[in-house]
């Protein structure tokens, strides 16, 4: 049987403050200890960034837009894990990929892949 984000409380907890609604969201409160001190973040807009807070302000965008979370698949292993999804937002759905390097139960690197233009065309922030 596949893994799913079932099998990580991490990305469980992660995925659920993703989909949980700006109103949940409490500026990243329960987000930044999902997050290494060290943590590492890069993607299509942000571009890299380092520190779980400055992560935690910049992803309260895609909280308030997103409507909901299709997974499609997941390669988990101990120490990392891939996650292929839809994320359906106001204007049409963008599929993501994002590739987790973890440090134990905490979220060490976080790259993200998807098409900018097709994110900010569906309402995304």
């Amino acid at each position: 049987m596949p893994a799913t984000i079932n099998d990580s409380s991490t990305l469980r907890s992660y995925y659920a403050i993703l989909t949980g609604g700006v109103d949940e969201y409490r500026n990243g409160q329960d987000l930044v200890p999902l997050l290494s001190d060290d943590f590492v973040f890069d993607g299509p807009i942000a571009g890299r960034m380092e520190g779980g807070s400055r992560f935690a302000h910049g992803v309260k965008g895609f909280i308030e837009t997103v409507h909901d979370i299709t997974v499609i698949q997941t390669v988990i292993t101990p120490d990392a894990a891939a996650v292929l999804y839809d994320a359906a937002l106001p204007n049409g759905t963008v599929r993501f990929t994002e590739f987790f390097e973890f440090d134990g139960d905490v979220i060490r690197e976080l790259r993200i892949q998807y098409n900018a233009t097709d994110y900010l065309a569906a309402g995304g922030r």
